[in-house]
């Protein structure tokens, strides 16, 4: 087992300890290959790390020295209880632990959500994933509120394609907002199908990531499993069904009524939507934001909310994320100074 030393030196503002470890293999497979898993760490952390024989030697600020030890130990767990370490997993623990230094990482990454048909084990990246997971378990109604690449989506998928395979449910309703629906939708070419089949790519993008697609499309063809534009949702109730409303800051306050209104016995509902990129016309209210109002504090209903700190797709989403936030905020000061003038 690892354990810290406690004789911690401070030199000229430098912290420093050493973290020991009884097993070889162990300690390899968390320095990675080429000491790339410590590299990472000493990236992201600032600090410094020195393997030497079975120790592992820290330097650097207080705090981040602290979070790194606590980061090597739980880490090391996480190898023992056989856990594939990559460079994600240690990028996704250290948001965690800045979080909460005390938060167990087996906690988080050994919830498994769902595994996919790849073999894939699909677990909560952050602590509000997490949050949100536990949330859809214990809710009926759940909105899952943040910006791109926060996981709102895909676990929602996976949630449900876990509750279908454990017969919680008995299908699942895919369904999202096609922002053309209506006459627009007319003038393009081919069938109904072809018309919103853009629009629900996404859709089935996620649910093939999880699930053999000649079962899925199975599945499809049955009505297990439903991928729908939200209009078609209107006059139906939905019973013993996993329902996930993606991009909802594209509902009109009509349409979000409607759809929460379908909700049956034994059903359970995500709803997920970014409330900065709605695509309605100027004068549309966003269903999305007039539904977190009146429907914050009700019993069932639970309300979680994303940051760019969630972001878990490519570590540039979140960079490019601040970017665009800069530059709105730039054009904002810019406008209310000209209406000043």
């Amino acid at each position: 087992m690892a354990q810290a030393l406690k004789d911690r030196r401070k030199e000229a503002g430098n912290h420093s300890l050493q973290v020991t470890f009884d097993d070889n293999n162990l300690l390899q497979l968390l320095a990675g290959e080429r000491n790339a898993h410590l590299k990472t760490i000493e990236r992201q952390l600032e600090v410094q790390l020195h393997l030497r024989g079975n120790r592992i030697a820290l330097s650097g600020a207080q705090a981040e020295v602290e979070i790194a030890e606590r980061l090597l130990n739980e880490l090391a767990e996480l190898i023992r209880r056989g856990y594939p370490l990559y460079e994600s997993d240690i990028l996704f623990a250290i948001r965690v632990l800045r979080e909460n230094i005390n938060r167990r990482l087996g906690d988080i990454f050994f919830d498994q959500v769902f595994i996919a048909s790849n073999k894939k084990i699909i677990s909560p990246k952050s602590l509000k994933q997490k949050e949100y997971i536990e949330a859809i378990r214990t809710d009926d109604i759940v909105f899952g509120i943040g910006p791109a690449g926060t996981g709102k989506t895909y676990l929602a998928m996976a949630m449900a394609v876990g509750a279908l395979s454990k017969e919680l449910v008995r299908r699942i309703v895919l369904v999202r907002p096609a922002v053309e629906a209506g006459e627009k939708l007319g003038f393009l070419p081919g069938d109904l199908a072809e018309k919103v089949n853009p629009y629900l790519r996404p859709l089935y993008d996620a649910l093939h990531d999880m699930m053999d697609f000649e079962r899925a499309n199975s599945l499809i063809l049955k009505g297990v499993i439903e991928v729908a534009p939200l209009a078609f949702m209107r006059g139906r109730t939905l019973n013993d069904s996993f329902v996930i409303l993606d991009e909802a800051q594209n509902t009109t306050t009509e349409q979000m009524k409607m759809f929460l209104t379908r909700l049956g016995t034994g059903s359970k509902a995500v709803i997920t939507g970014d409330i900065t990129q709605t695509d309605l016309p100027e004068n549309k209210v966003s269903g999305l934001v007039e539904a977190i109002e009146l429907l914050r504090g009700v019993a069932g209903i639970r309300m979680v909310y994303f940051t760019k700190r969630d972001v878990v797709r490519h570590k540039l989403v979140q960079d490019i994320i601040e970017a665009y936030e800069r530059y709105e905020k730039g054009k904002a000061s810019i406008t209310r100074d000209a209406e000043r003038s």
